[in-house]
This record gives C-alpha cells, sequence and structure tokens, in this order.
C-alpha cells in the first residue's frame, strides 16, 4: 500500500523560491534530496509510489515522487537521513495544513489532487483566496 510524507518548506514564501532552492541543490549536488533526522520504517511503502507534499505557507501546494534513502552519521555522530525525491514539481489543489514539526507519514485516501495544468475557475484569484474559497465549497 503506497504511503506520502507531508513536509514543511520552512521559512519558503512560494513554490518559485522552493524551485530556486531546489535548483541550487541540484547545481550543487548532482541530485535532490531533503534532509531529516528521523529515518522513515515505511520505506517499501514510500517506494511504490509515494511523494513527499510540500506545505508552503499553510497550504499543500505541490508535491514531488520519492525515489530513493540514505542514511548516514554527521561529524558528531548523529544519524540523519536523506530522502531523495525526483526533480518535477508537480502542482497540487490547495488544502490547509496546520504547523508540524518534521515530517508526517499522509495516506494515499488524503492526499490533493493534481492540478492537470487545464484552467480552473478562479485561478486568477491568488492562491489563499483560491483555497479559502475552496474550503467554503465555493469554487
Amino acid at each position: 500500500m503506497t504511503v506520502h510524507i507531508r513536509k514543511l518548506a520552512a521559512r519558503v514564501e512560494d513554490i518559485e523560491e522552493l524551485e530556486s532552492i531546489q535548483a541550487r541543490k541540484l547545481q550543487d549536488y548532482g541530485r535532490l534530496f531533503t534532509y531529516t533526522r528521523n529515518t522513515p520504517k515505511r520505506q517499501e511503502e514510500l517506494l511504490d509510489g509515494g511523494s513527499l507534499y510540500w506545505v508552503i505557507k499553510g497550504q499543500f501546494r505541490v508535491r514531488q515522487e520519492i525515489i530513493g534513502f540514505e542514511t548516514d552519521m554527521d561529524e558528531e555522530g548523529r544519524k540523519y537521513c536523506l530522502i531523495t525525491l525526483k526533480p518535477e514539481l508537480i502542482r497540487t489543489e490547495l488544502k490547509a495544513q496546520k504547523a508540524f514539526q518534521g515530517w508526517r507519514y499522509f495516506q494515499d485516501s488524503d492526499v490533493p489532487k493534481d492540478l492537470d495544468g487545464t484552467a480552473q475557475v478562479g485561478e486568477d484569484l491568488p492562491e489563499d483566496m483560491q483555497a479559502e474559497l475552496r474550503d467554503l465549497g465555493l469554487l
């Protein structure tokens, strides 16, 4: 059964800033990853089509497919895990998410839908307003 991870994009203001950060990381390291102290125990389920859903400014906005995990120890002897990601950011419907620390598993049935690239009603409105109207059932 596929599961996903949700993670806050701390101090990231918008999708464009996340793209910029990841472009630098890709250039510097030749791959994309996110760092975490806690290694996911459900790696097999995550590698079975799982994605990392990024929360930016209190909303799910994009996801990236998970392609691997690496564990190691830092110079102070603390274990850490790198979650390796595909470079493509896939935009999702906005969905509110309260703040949390670290990352959390996310069931397949609870994920926001991918946006298909076609014009959406209200897409000319700011993303935060779209999300609020969607939560109210008006979009």
